[in-house]
């Protein structure tokens, strides 16, 4: 029984927004040497998605590091009879030891939400610590891809690529906000309301990682459920933007959504290795800078492959009301974006 979870767990690990990649998949024999680095390993995000890296057959080398905590995570983590070898790192001093090498590095790292916290509440905090680790990046491993999952994604984003410029090691195609839970999110409530499989269920989700800028293009959902009525799509469309807060609210002040995002975070990391791999048409949404709108940085669906970003894709056909949404959106994104920037360049 325990066999066939775990290939229930690695098969969906290996599943991207296009099932015709289900196919295309690596095997571990296969799969060259990839370096996964996960900065903050021993939170409540790090730890169960160190467990999934640890599954994921495309990985060869783990690297856990935390300011506390990791080598017990590494410890247990280690015994999983996959491939990757695992080594935990703790303390400032070892950053460097830690990213040397690798191939992605996942910053799940800072302090999560609670009740009655915004994501700009966590800005203060999370903000000076993805800025301390991006600086290790480009000394350490200045051609990762950067997969930053770290509140709040529409600030620190653009923090880290000034931390990059400043360091003279910036790659537009290689740094990501993962917003992938919002996709994961968007994909759950449509099956369940428009009553169809979640296996075969695509919603594309642009715009930011945060209440009001996370657009889902129901309108582009497929398959396509006609029989859904402008309530309910505006119903889902809120509790996607709400999805984090009503996670946090049903913790109670003990967490926040923590299981979800690390398998959302690993969905993604699985995604950048197959495109460094070679396989393609990987095909996910990410924060990426972009030309989409005139922000320099928006959630779109992006083509990932050897160099990370590939091509940037449009938002194509919207709906009445996910032209409203996007209008309401821009300010508040582009406010969020200035506050990382100008965060970068004061500290």
């Amino acid at each position: 029984m325990r066999t066939a979870m775990l290939r229930s767990i690695r098969a969906s690990l290996q599943k991207s927004s296009s099932s015709a990649l289900l196919h295309r998949s690596y095997s571990s024999e296969s799969a060259p040497a990839r370096k996964v680095a996960v900065l903050g390993a021993a939170g409540g995000i790090g730890q169960p998605l160190a467990l999934l890296m640890k599954l994921n057959p495309l990985v060869s080398s783990l690297s856990l590091y935390d300011i506390a905590g990791t080598p017990g995570v590494a410890a247990d983590v280690s015994h999983i009879n996959t491939r990757s070898e695992v080594v935990g790192y703790m303390g400032d001093e070892n950053l460097g030891k830690a990213l040397e090498g690798a191939d992605v590095v996942i910053i799940p790292a800072g302090v999560p939400r609670k009740p009655g916290m915004t994501r700009d509440d966590l800005f203060n905090i999370n903000a000076g610590i993805v800025k301390a680790l991006c600086e290790g990046i480009a000394k350490y491993c200045p051609h990762a891809l950067v997969n930053i999952i770290s509140n709040p994604v529409n600030s620190t984003v653009p923090i880290a690529s000034e931390v990059f410029k400043k360091a003279g090691t910036y790659d537009e195609k290689k740094l990501f906000g993962v917003t992938t839970l919002d996709v994961v999110r968007a994909k759950t409530f449509y099956a369940g309301k428009a009553k169809v499989p979640v296996a075969g269920v695509n919603v594309p989700v642009v715009g930011g990682h945060a209440g009001v800028t996370i657009l889902p293009l129901f309108s582009q959902a497929t398959p396509q459920a006609n029989s859904l009525s402008h309530e309910e799509i505006v119903a889902l469309t809120k509790r996607t933007q709400d999805g984090g807060t009503e996670v946090v609210e049903a913790k109670a002040g003990k967490g926040s959504a923590t299981l979800s995002m690390a398998y959302a975070g690993a969905i993604f990391a699985d995604a950048c290795l197959k495109g460094l791999n070679g396989v393609p048409d990987v095909i996910e949404c990410s924060f990426v800078q972009s030309s989409v709108t005139e922000l320099p940085f928006f959630a779109s669906k992006v083509r990932l492959g050897k160099n990370g970003v590939e091509e940037v894709f449009g938002l194509g056909s919207l709906s009445d009301f996910e032209k409203q949404g996007l209008e309401a959106l821009l300010p508040e994104l582009k406010s969020s974006i200035e506050k990382g920037i100008k965060f970068a360049n004061q500290s």
